[in-house]
């Protein structure tokens, strides 16, 4: 039997990535889209203005876009995904939630609240377990999960691996892709023959999420690891896929094959878009590079290379593709993994 979804902010960049991943979706049916005033009630296919590099499927173009609120929707849908913007989604997915919608959420806001499950499945799936305190303490009978920032989730399923060597200061350099920034967030002449070296609040983000991801649950919250991170954001002119510049120092002695093999074991799990494996490591210092790498795992995979030693821990480089590992196919994951672990 499939699960009836819906997507909450459809028409943007990675509302258009949602419906490209749902589409053959082996568990998820996609029945719902909705969308600014300006787009309710129109064809799908006429509300998108299609950037995608697929076909809009035919089976959705002619779905009416609905409005982004819990009385335009139907009652029936067992989960919704999220691509609202942030300002939009901090007032309407309580809403949802409250009216007993779970979502699986993409934007920013909330990721950093006390009771809302931030997850990356191969990483930290058991905080999803903060749902519980999340519907006592707000009376839903629905739920709010979120995944975390497109850059974190390139480089947080690294560290995850080498905090057995005792994780304790993580340095990184970004250099992430133009369609972060969404379809009017750069324009050509901003970013040809340039890199710019700041994003709003993207510095922040990569230095709060990852201390939760990688915290502990004890049943009523999560602790924050105490690992200290910095982080320097750019924006640089590829399509697609961020690639990070990481220095991890580690309490304990640790070299370059002790962290390509803890790569290489990362654990994944048996979910239709949970790559395998969830690292792929190259011994090719070139690699990886955006325009090669950012597919590999149908765009789920963490991609790492050159790693080697620094006075005080490793040095290495990530990639993973930010609209899809980094955004709709983080939130995806994330819905597969409620469906599986019996939260819808």
């Amino acid at each position: 039997m499939s699960v009836r979804v819906g997507i909450l902010g459809g028409t943007g960049a990675v509302g258009q990535r949602f419906v490209q991943l749902l589409d053959g979706h082996s568990e998820f049916e996609l029945a719902t889209i909705t969308a600014s005033e300006n787009s309710a009630g129109k064809p799908y296919s006429e509300a998108a203005k299609w950037r995608v590099d697929s076909p809009i499927p035919d089976d959705v173009g002619d779905l009416t876009v609905r409005a982004t609120e819990p009385e335009a929707v139907p009652d029936d849908l067992d989960l919704l995904f999220s691509s609202l913007p942030s300002g939009v989604a901090a007032d309407v997915e309580p809403a949802f939630a409250e009216a007993g919608y779970v979502i699986s959420s993409n934007s920013s806001n909330a990721r950093m609240a006390d009771d809302v499950p931030l997850v990356i499945p191969e990483v930290n799936h058991g905080h999803l377990d903060l749902i519980e305190v999340q519907r006592d303490e707000r009376g839903w009978d629905g739920a709010l999960v979120k995944n975390p920032n497109c850059s974190t989730i390139a480089m947080v399923p690294t560290l995850s691996t080498l905090d057995q060597f005792g994780l304790d200061r993580v340095h990184v350099a970004t250099l992430q892709a133009v369609s972060g920034a969404g379809y009017s967030g750069v324009t050509s002449m901003e970013i040809l023959d340039n890199v710019v070296p700041h994003i709003g609040g993207e510095e922040e983000k990569m230095e709060t999420e990852t201390r939760k991801l990688l915290g502990s649950f004890d049943g009523t919250g999560v602790d924050l690891h105490d690992v200290a991170v910095s982080a320097s954001c750019n924006r640089v002119p590829t399509l697609d896929g961020h690639l990070e510049n990481v220095w991890a120092e580690t309490n304990r002695d640790v070299g370059p094959t002790d962290v390509e093999e803890a790569f290489r074991d990362a654990p994944t799990l048996d979910l239709p878009s949970a790559p395998d494996p969830l690292i792929e490591v190259f011994d090719d210092e070139s690699r990886p590079q955006p325009r090669l790498d950012r597919t590999l795992g149908g765009g789920m995979a963490v991609a790492a290379g050159g790693v080697q030693d620094t006075p005080s821990g490793v040095q290495y480089n990530c990639l993973a593709h930010n609209t899809i590992r980094g955004a709709a196919g983080a939130s995806l994951l994330n819905g597969e993994l409620l469906a599986e672990d019996g939260w819808l």
